[in-house]
């Protein structure tokens, strides 16, 4: 049941981003369990509801690249995902190396995986959701080649029934709250720009920057993750780029037919100050609209100066 009036969303996508993973014992900066993070955020997304139709991973999957990395990494998302009867969408970003994330996530051989770029097409129930590498053999920026491009091109020349979620590690918008980022940031963004222009993309999705952030681009609207393994401190004290352990995230992407909402959800609890219990929706959604808004809207209602006591209530 819906308490307002919109419908429920058509899609749902769970956005994660720079899991980092590393070999079994290894930790990141020599503090970081990446494991943590990335275990917390599937926790959290297995209780949601309406459970993601998918679940896609921009990029910065492994530290190293290491095969052991990818091999744990498939070891905690996909019985997960196949519980939930989530797709689950692999992106490349700059900490991967393109024959080990092609053997060990799609089976390829690997000189298969160095000879091209990791470009794939997946449709979730109708919605077309493109992975385009950005990396970069060698260096942390990103680039997309004229190759990309043609294909990228000819992929979006036929619309798809629900549109199309563009989904790359390095995001083609501004930096304003970490200027260091903008020498790793993808290269000769007004390339792509051309290609998406009056293209069904609905929405650009990326991560690289271990923050949440949006904007737009070419007209899209573009949703950054952060990060479950580290983030970045977007506000530092006399710092240059300060990365802390503390703060990490994912985004749900909830698609309507002429919307998409993005909302952060932190991987890790936090103490509750005040709510119900579970089964108060099944009291609520018995009152009549009226009732209903009497009851939760009404400044003076019995719930809001204590008349009303509900079990569970904090």
């Amino acid at each position: 049941m819906q308490f307002g009036q919109y419908p429920a969303p058509g899609h749902t996508v769970a956005h994660l981003s720079d899991p980092h993973l590393l070999a079994a014992g290894e930790r990141q900066y020599g503090v970081i369990d990446t494991e943590v993070g990335l275990a917390l955020a599937l926790a959290r997304i297995a209780r949601l509801d309406p459970l993601p139709q998918a679940l896609v991973f921009t990029g910065d999957l492994a530290d190293k690249a290491e095969p052991e990395a990818y091999a744990r990494l498939r070891e905690l998302v996909e019985p997960i995902a196949a519980e939930m009867g989530a797709q689950v969408i692999w992106v490349m970003g700059n900490h991967d190396e393109r024959a080990t994330y092609a053997d060990a996530l799609f089976d390829e051989k690997p000189g298969e995986g160095e000879a091209r770029t990791q470009d794939r097409v997946h449709d979730v129930d109708g919605l077309r959701i493109i992975s385009l590498d950005t990396s970069v053999p060698g260096y942390h920026h990103g680039e997309v080649t004229d190759a990309q491009l043609a294909w990228l091109a000819a992929e979006l020349a036929t619309p798809a029934a629900h549109g199309t979620l563009l989904a790359l590690h390095h995001p083609p918008i501004p930096i304003p709250m970490m200027p260091a980022a903008e020498v790793i940031e993808l290269l000769d963004q007004s390339r792509l720009a051309e290609v998406l222009e009056g293209t069904d993309v609905r929405c650009i999705l990326g991560g690289h920057f271990h923050y949440s952030t949006y904007s737009t681009f070419a007209g899209i609207p573009v949703s950054v993750a952060s990060a479950t393994c580290y983030t970045s401190d977007p506000a530092p004290l006399a710092r240059f780029v300060s990365g802390v352990d503390g703060h990490q995230a994912m985004t749900m992407v909830h698609l309507y037919e002429d919307r998409i909402v993005h909302t952060v959800v932190p991987v890790d609890e936090a103490p509750e100050v005040s709510g119900f219990p579970s089964d108060v929706r099944e009291q609520v959604e018995a009152l009549s609209p009226e009732d209903r808004r009497e009851l939760l809207s009404r400044k003076d209602s019995p719930i809001y100066t204590g008349e009303m006591q509900v079990p569970g209530m904090v």
